[in-house]
């Protein structure tokens, strides 16, 4: 009797734990299918929505110029570093030129010894032709007196005689002059080359601008082509954004644009289009949009990553949905969830033009409709499914 009484109790309590174990699987199961998932919301709403066409590149100077020297040469001095903003004929470098001072001197003396030399001929030639017009006029008078007998033909002879040599060496002192001058031309030249070295010595800043970069120091030697440092011009600045070729027929220039650099990404600064390229990458199938930045960040360099954002299209007074809580179903179907009496309800929309955060709602949304996305991206919501909105 009393086993039987044991074993009736062993199955009550077997019976009782089942039922709890099926409770307890019941309610987690109802938890699951039944609890409302906790979703974020937004109620749709009246406003202006801009489409904007995207593309990434760096910053880049319209102008720019790589300082180098003419001739080789060692540094003396750089007069200005990275970051410095310098005016057009400014001294940049300063080369040494203490052997090109001496090369100008001894110019500059053989230029005047050649010019004493003319000063010499010339006078030369003044005391030749002196010499030939007495020459000239005895050679008359004793042609004149031996017609008439006066003199003998050995004294008229002695008169052509003396003509013929003050004759030759007129001649003489004029093509000594003309030499003379070819050498003092020479000597100018020369003057005017090694000025002109001299005058390399000192490299100056051919436009207004900022020194970007510093590539040498004092004590350097340098030849014609070497970086000492690179110029750009503030003037215009811009960003060569690459862009999808698909969007070519949206964009033209003159078009109003937003940059963001990635050192401030919550910040937009003005653009306007300035040029479109006219070749397009065949591996990546993007082409090239310049975007003149109408202001910079406080602190910028040439090459920094920002990117380009094109105003294509806009719209006012017209419904808006935030992009992310746009769900795209099987058969491209774009569509969000409403949330109807604390349950989601997929509703199909038509979207119009799209911004970096928002689309345009043609049609499936009205004003103040609450639609709603999960918080935990892990969850999917379901037609039907309750939702529990903070």
């Amino acid at each position: 009797m009393k086993k039987s009484w044991d074993n009736a109790k062993r199955w009550v309590w077997q019976v009782v734990r089942t039922a709890v174990v099926v409770a307890v699987i019941a309610a987690v199961a109802y938890a699951v299918k039944f609890a409302p998932i906790a979703v974020e919301s937004h109620i749709i709403e009246r406003g202006s929505i801009v489409a904007e066409v995207m593309g990434t590149g760096t910053l880049e100077a319209r102008v720019g110029a790589t300082i180098s020297p003419k001739i080789a040469g060692r540094i003396e001095r750089v007069a200005v570093d990275q970051g410095d903003r310098i005016e057009a004929d400014d001294l940049l470098v300063q080369l040494d030129d203490e052997e090109l001072q001496q090369q100008v001197a001894i110019a500059q003396a053989n230029l005047d010894a050649a010019a004493a030399a003319i000063q010499r001929l010339k006078s030369d030639k003044s005391r030749a032709i002196a010499v030939y017009e007495q020459a000239k006029t005895s050679h008359d008078r004793a042609q004149k007196l031996v017609g008439q007998n006066a003199v003998s033909r050995e004294e008229a002879d002695r008169a052509v005689e003396s003509l013929a040599v003050a004759t030759s060496d007129v001649s003489r002192t004029e093509a000594a002059i003309t030499e003379g001058q070819k050498e003092l031309v020479a000597g100018e030249k020369t003057l005017e080359y090694h000025r002109a070295r001299l005058q390399d010595t000192q490299i100056l800043a051919p436009f207004d601008g900022l020194i970007i970069k510093r590539q040498r120091e004092p004590g350097d030697v340098v030849v014609p082509g070497s970086s000492i440092l690179t110029l750009v011009s503030t003037d215009e600045l811009w960003i060569s954004a690459w862009v999808d070729e698909t969007e070519m027929s949206r964009l033209h220039p003159d078009q109003t644009a937003r940059v963001v650099f990635r050192s401030e990404p919550d910040k937009s600064y003005p653009g306007t289009v300035i040029r479109l390229g006219k070749e397009a990458d065949r591996e990546t199938r993007e082409f090239v949009v310049d975007v003149r930045v109408l202001e910079l960040p406080k602190n910028w360099a040439v090459g920094q990553r920002a990117e380009a954002y094109i105003e294509v299209a806009r719209q006012a007074e017209t419904l808006l949905l935030p992009a992310r809580f746009l769900s795209i179903r099987e058969g491209r179907q774009s569509g969000v969830f409403v949330a109807v009496d604390g349950v989601a309800r997929w509703r199909a929309v038509t979207i119009g033009l799209r911004s970096r955060e928002q689309v345009e709602v043609l049609d499936g949304l009205a004003v103040e409709d609450v639609v709603v996305k999960p918080v935990d991206e892990r969850k999917a919501l379901a037609n039907g499914k309750r939702v529990a909105i903070p």
